[in-house]
């Protein structure tokens, strides 16, 4: 299967995945920097957000397994995920971007031609080990912050954006899984659904997913500066 070949499905749901990232950073940003009594820490809003999260990891993992350049698709992604961490830092050194979810998604795709060798019943096992282990990591702090990649965090660690490789990682291998259970001959499951408009619409946003990603944060901050200066 060709790179250039696009499954309507997986990027319909890129699309949803974006427009709940670009819903819940507005709620952030009107809660953070305009002190609107919006609860992200706790509550719908906060599963809203990770509910976006998991959905652009599962279908990660489902795009791996038909990718022929993984490695390159995942330089690219963890390129641009350094190069987020190295502008947050320079904007609030304090809360910066250590190792978000491009980090993870492009650990993923490096991990992928390892990986996409095993059966969806090893890769769920596996995920359901990194949950687990990942979990009881969650407990343990460190004075270093080199295991941060790992869920193992100094004491007061704080991010703007952290999903580490344990326990995240596993959600991508039960992306993979499903992948492997549901396109055993790697054709989409309902070609014509790209033909609906509001498919196409959210297709057209999950087509152009990391671009979206890098750019609508400024755009949102100056829409709500425009409407409401501070």
């Amino acid at each position: 299967m060709s790179e250039a070949v696009r499954l309507a499905e997986l990027d319909l749901l890129r699309g949803i995945a974006i427009l709940l990232m670009i819903i819940f950073h507005t709620v952030f940003d009107l809660a953070f920097y305009y002190g609107w009594p919006l609860d992200y820490l706790d509550g719908f809003w906060y599963y809203e957000g990770k509910a976006s999260a998991v959905l652009f990891m599962l279908v990660s993992g489902i795009s791996n397994i038909f990718s022929h350049q993984p490695v390159r698709r995942g330089l690219i992604v963890f390129g641009t995920g350094l190069f987020i961490t190295v502008i947050t830092y320079l904007y609030s050194p304090a809360v910066y971007i250590r190792f978000g979810i491009l980090h993870l998604l492009g650990v993923g795709m490096l991990a992928t031609p390892f990986l996409n060798q095993r059966s969806a019943l090893p890769l769920i096992l596996a995920g359901l080990s990194i949950l687990a282990v990942g979990n009881s990591f969650s407990q343990i702090t460190s004075t270093t912050a080199f295991l941060v990649p790992f869920g193992i965090k100094p004491p007061g660690f704080t991010s703007l954006d952290y999903y580490p490789l344990l326990p995240w990682l596993g959600i991508i291998l039960f992306g993979m899984a499903i992948g492997k259970l549901l396109y055993p001959d790697k054709q989409s499951l309902c070609p014509s659904a790209a033909n609906h408009p509001p498919v196409r619409w959210l297709s057209w946003l999950g087509r152009r997913s990391l671009f979206i990603y890098l750019m609508h944060q400024p755009v949102i901050l100056a829409i709500l500066y425009i409407i409401n200066p501070k």
